[in-house]
């Protein structure tokens, strides 16, 4: 465990120096400030409770976007792949989706939805759906037979063939498609927020950016990215390891 924390530890510890570095070659604070001279202004925005409000909002949008996506694309990956007359019809679809940029639907939503909570989360839903499909499609082509012949043999019902012998197969490229998914969504969700909200991280580097205030905007992303560090580590990784532990059994 230690040795699993060092090496990400020292990682990031070569970053942070690289930006010293770069802030003294700079020497602008303008342009780019130290990293310790942002630690006053980040306390005073937690006091404050600016930040904690903010990052919640942002997080609350993370988390129905990443739900919805990940269970449209495990329903549509799954149906794809067990069933080739579906996937032909439905893969047109799946690339034209593909395709289209993040920006084009985010915009779309927003002039047919309107510019509130649930055409940001469709626009963000939307971006990411296509993705977890492809994902999951292929975990489902690559399904064993033996396994779904066994069910059948044993006349499992399909709750219980869906539990037991579809979804442990699936658990790997579930994780995968969890583990990108949630690195492409908040992105996703920053620009959402940038474009059309009132709140959020994006809506704030949005502000600062108006203010030319890279302190502030460094800040508001620096601490979003923290947050999304710690549930990779400690949620999306363990639990990747998790689902492919029977390939190194």
């Amino acid at each position: 465990m230690l040795g699993r924390l060092a090496v990400p530890a020292i990682s990031l510890s070569g970053l942070l120096l690289l930006w010293i570095i770069a802030a003294a070659l700079t020497a602008d604070p303008q342009i780019l400030p130290q990293p310790f001279a942002l630690v006053g202004p980040w306390l005073a925005e937690i006091r404050s409770g600016a930040l904690p409000h903010h990052l919640g909002q942002t997080l609350v949008r993370v988390i129905w976007a990443f739900c919805l996506a990940m269970s449209l694309g495990l329903i549509l990956g799954l149906l794809m792949g067990r069933f080739e007359r579906l996937n032909r019809w439905l893969d047109p679809w799946l690339v034209v989706f593909l395709n289209l940029p993040a920006l084009v639907l985010i915009v779309l939503c927003y002039l047919w939805i309107g510019l509130n909570e649930t055409a940001a989360i469709v626009a963000v839903t939307l971006n990411k759906v296509p993705n977890v499909t492809v994902t999951i499609r292929e975990g489902a082509r690559a399904l064993s037979a033996d396994l779904d012949a066994m069910a059948r043999v044993y006349r499992m019902s399909g709750w219980a063939r869906l539990r037991h012998v579809l979804l442990p197969q699936l658990a790997p490229f579930v994780a995968a498609a969890a583990r990108g998914g949630v690195a492409v969504i908040w992105k996703i969700v920053l620009v959402v927020e940038f474009l059309g909200r009132s709140n959020g991280i994006g809506f704030k580097i949005h502000l600062y950016f108006q203010l030319f205030d890279v302190g502030m905007v460094l800040i508001y992303a620096l601490s979003f990215i923290v947050v999304m560090l710690a549930v990779e580590w400690l949620i999306l990784q363990p639990w990747e390891r998790h689902a492919r532990r029977w390939r190194v059994a």
